[in-house]
């Protein structure tokens, strides 16, 4: 006989204080609970219920086996719905940040994609610089240019870029085009950073 099943039988009668509403609680017949029940004391070898004709208690044997058998059923339970889960259809919010400039140029054929895989699954798209914190801020997804300092994220690479150095015409026209690296130290330079509270540019010379 099934030893999960019989733990079942056991700990719904406990549950249930008796074995016809145990039988309901189941869904199969009085005599089956019985039957389950019985073949448990067997292999026990113990008594585990004090029975009277309108209730049924554990014994101090049975309740300390109840405890166990509770948590193994518990345990089964999450296993069996854990499966489940993973072979539905996923469902609800994603939320995703990605970087401005990756984002406008990336996101959307990766997007379409997505939904029309899942389209039960909807997408909160942000596109933004700044620094994030995933977890807190309820990010399940983020890109960023960069090295990840985060090393508590999961974090992979998923393509490479490549920077430029570019400057207007007139810009050129008035203080001559560099031909070398040592040449910029004469020229007034934009940088980027992404800071905690946003992307910032600045202006050096």
């Amino acid at each position: 006989m099934d030893r999960l099943t019989e733990m079942e039988a056991f700990a719904t009668v406990v549950d249930q204080g008796g074995f016809t509403d145990a039988a309901r609680k189941m869904g199969i017949s009085k005599s089956a609970v019985s039957k389950h029940f019985s073949g448990l004391e067997t292999r026990l070898g113990a008594r585990s219920l004090n029975r009277t004709t309108r209730r049924a208690s554990p014994t101090e044997i049975g309740l300390a086996y109840y405890d166990r058998a509770r948590s193994v059923l518990n345990d089964a339970g999450e296993a069996d719905a854990l499966v489940s889960s993973m072979q539905s259809a996923p469902t609800g919010m994603l939320s995703v940040s990605f970087a401005t400039d990756f984002g406008s140029m990336h996101s959307s054929p990766v997007l379409g994609d997505f939904l029309a895989q899942f389209p039960d699954v909807s997408v909160n798209l942000e596109l933004d610089n700044r620094y994030i914190e995933m977890i807190s801020e309820g990010y399940d997804a983020a890109t960023r240019v960069g090295a990840m300092e985060d090393s508590s994220l999961r974090a992979h690479q998923i393509a490479e870029t490549t920077i430029c150095m570019v400057a207007s015409h007139g810009y050129l026209q008035g203080v001559g085009r560099p031909r070398r690296i040592g040449d910029l130290g004469a020229h007034k330079l934009l940088h980027y950073t992404n800071q905690a509270n946003g992307a910032v540019w600045k202006m050096t010379s």
